[in-house]
């Protein structure tokens, strides 16, 4: 079995150089740190039950899939541990800001506190979810993109989706169930299955416009050559 992680003979990748990467892992970043942010509070659609992290969660996976696709393994991996460093650091800069003294006219210190404490709950369950979906959501993608070169984009992105996403929302669920709130082993399941379905119907739904976000970049990276036998 090919290791997507080494260096490919196989398929195409661009090099990490030009201007688009560091963009695309600009905007990656932020996505997981708004995320992280909003999912510190858990909300209810009926019979619904996850959080907020589902505003914008789903749009990391579409990036996370533009930069398997056109810079591979180790380029997708570097941006998702830049993505978490920069949580780590939004962490310590939270718990730092909560013992500094607070001004006379400041009246929510425990609520800064709450939220200090349950963002640092999910950056321990995004972290363990995070790396573990991404990465194998990057490893399938590089896989299969070894097996059919540029053909079937659309089996390279569902295909990753459905693993990565899985992996991810298992281990996160796990850990950030109890820090939102949920005790009970029937709202944990919910919680998870729900979580899966809706990020998995999201990507799938913004496929085209991962496909053309994909095409464009392809187009103008000077170092990307198409593989096709």
């Amino acid at each position: 079995m090919t290791d997507p992680a080494a260096p490919d003979t196989h398929a195409s990748f661009a090099r990490v150089g030009s201007g688009y990467y560091p963009v695309l892992v600009a905007v990656f970043t932020a996505l997981v740190i708004i995320s992280n942010l909003t999912a510190t509070k858990g909300v209810e659609f009926g019979p619904i039950i996850t959080d907020g992290g589902f505003i914008v969660f789903p749009l990391t996976y579409v990036i996370g899939d533009v930069l398997s696709e056109v810079y591979g393994f180790k380029a997708a991996r570097r941006a998702i541990y830049t993505g978490f460093a920069m949580n780590i650091l939004a962490a310590l800069a939270l718990w730092t800001t909560i013992y500094l003294p607070a001004a006379d006219f400041y009246e929510n210190q425990e609520h800064f506190e709450n939220i200090a404490h349950a963002y640092t709950g999910l950056i321990i369950a995004g972290l363990a979810g995070f790396i573990v979906g991404q990465t194998l959501n990057a490893w399938s993608l590089v896989l299969i993109k070894e097996r059919t070169k540029e053909k079937h984009l659309w089996a390279r992105l569902v295909g990753s989706t459905f693993v990565g996403q899985l992996g991810d929302t298992v281990v996160f669920c796990a850990i950030a169930a109890g820090v939102i709130g949920i005790t009970s082993f029937g709202d944990f399941l919910t919680y998870t299955a729900q979580g899966w379905l809706y990020k998995t119907v999201v990507e799938v739904a913004l496929l085209p416009i991962t496909y053309r976000v994909i095409a464009v970049i392809k187009r103008r990276e000077p170092t990307y050559s198409p593989v096709t036998v």
